[in-house]
């Protein structure tokens, strides 16, 4: 019978040095990780409790709402049978894409479902929620490289948004959606996307239309309608709310994560060379960080642009990072998700990360002088050798 253990199949040294490297890490307790039933592919604050509760999107079709202090699942929203891949709220409805290709809701406290929202041909990869005058909206990406606005009372489709710029080739699968805090008004939002192709684009949203928003006009009058500051694709865009410009930042597939500045025109100022692709990005007043398929969560100090803290305790990739601000003052806390299955959270003060980078350091050298320890133990001294080969030869 054919084996399945991928020991038995052909590896590069590579896959070896990775799959052992994820064996030895598997059991860590860094970050107090509270064990998923599946996969975790986007985590977002619970917005009654931001400061203390999260909202997790599982490959086993659930959707579970997480005390990160009691470390208690406290709440579960069940329907789908495929993956849930994002995430989003308002303040009494909780959103999950799927893929299904639809849209899940259900009441945010009563947990019971809600409008189902169809018109996607392909998984739905981001969802965000905004308002357009007393209207609540629904603005979906998917894979199918739609971008779907929906009335989420009705659950009426409002509009489809279609790039109209040739120069970029075409929009590819959608990867992210953020509103733009700034200058999104009450009557009209304006959302930027990021998808599998190394251009954002900008879209001012109203009851009546869309529109795509121009970058910058060229002195001949034509309009440049996308930006581009990464070289492959682009899986997150955030705005970063706690800065006076409230900038664009961007994680890619090239290695990269970048701020994006408002008064330039959404051109890269920053850049934080993470190395491999770059799932999720998450910002402080102080810190840059950002996670992806390395599994190592680098935080970056903001003034220096220097790394401070590489967190090294998920064993696959990590997908999503959020923020838990707390608004009496107390130390905000990082929570990290992966495909590992696992939650885990992480001081944001200096004097905490220093904390988990030495308890990470300590473990990392505990193990590799056993392994060194049990090499020695494994060696055979030059009569031994001999001897065994004289043993060998006899028979």
């Amino acid at each position: 019978m054919e084996s399945s253990n991928p020991e038995h199949f052909f590896e590069t040294d590579t896959q070896q040095a990775k799959r052992q490297q994820r064996a030895k890490k598997k059991e860590n307790a860094f970050g107090n990780p509270l064990r998923m039933s599946s996969k975790v592919l986007a985590v977002i604050p619970d917005p009654k409790k931001p400061q203390t509760a999260v909202y997790t999107a599982e490959s086993g079709g659930r959707v579970s709402r997480v005390d990160v202090e009691t470390r208690t699942t406290t709440a579960k929203y069940t329907g789908p049978s495929t993956p849930v891949t994002c995430l989003a709220t308002t303040s009494t409805t909780l959103f999950a894409g799927t893929w299904d290709k639809s849209i899940w809701s259900w009441d945010l406290a009563t947990r019971k479902p809600g409008l189902r929202y169809d018109g996607h041909s392909d998984f739905v990869k981001a969802v965000v929620a905004a308002r357009l005058g007393s209207k609540e909206i629904l603005i979906s990406g998917g894979a199918d490289k739609k971008i779907i606005v929906w009335d989420v009372e009705t659950g009426r489709k409002l509009h489809t948004l279609v790039d109209a710029s040739s120069s970029s080739g075409g929009m590819m699968s959608l990867q992210s959606l953020a509103v733009d805090p700034v200058l999104s008004t009450g009557d009209e939002v304006v959302v930027v996307s990021a998808s599998s192709d190394p251009f954002i684009r900008r879209w001012k949203v109203s009851a009546a239309g869309y529109s795509q928003l121009p970058v910058e006009t060229k002195p001949g009058g034509e309009e440049k309608l996308t930006i581009q500051e990464h070289e492959t694709s682009v899986y997150k865009v955030v705005f970063d709310v706690t800065g006076e410009d409230v900038d664009l930042w961007t994680a890619s597939a090239d290695g990269t994560a970048k701020c994006l500045l408002r008064e330039k025109n959404f051109t890269a100022e920053d850049v934080f060379e993470h190395g491999d692709f770059v799932r999720a990005i998450a910002l402080t007043d102080e810190w840059v960080i950002t996670g992806g398929i390395s599994q190592v969560i680098n935080i970056w100090d903001r003034t220096s642009g220097k790394l401070h803290a590489p967190i090294d305790a998920h064993f696959d990739e990590i997908t999503d990072l959020v923020v838990l601000r707390d608004p009496t003052g107390r130390s905000d806390v990082l929570c990290s998700v992966g495909i590992d299955c696992t939650l885990r959270t992480w001081p944001l003060d200096k004097k905490g990360l220093e904390g988990v980078v030495e308890e990470i350091r300590a473990a990392a050298d505990g193990v590799q002088k056993k392994d060194e320890e049990k090499e020695e133990e494994n060696l055979m001294t030059a009569e031994e050798e001999a001897e065994l080969a004289a043993l060998l030869e006899d028979d």
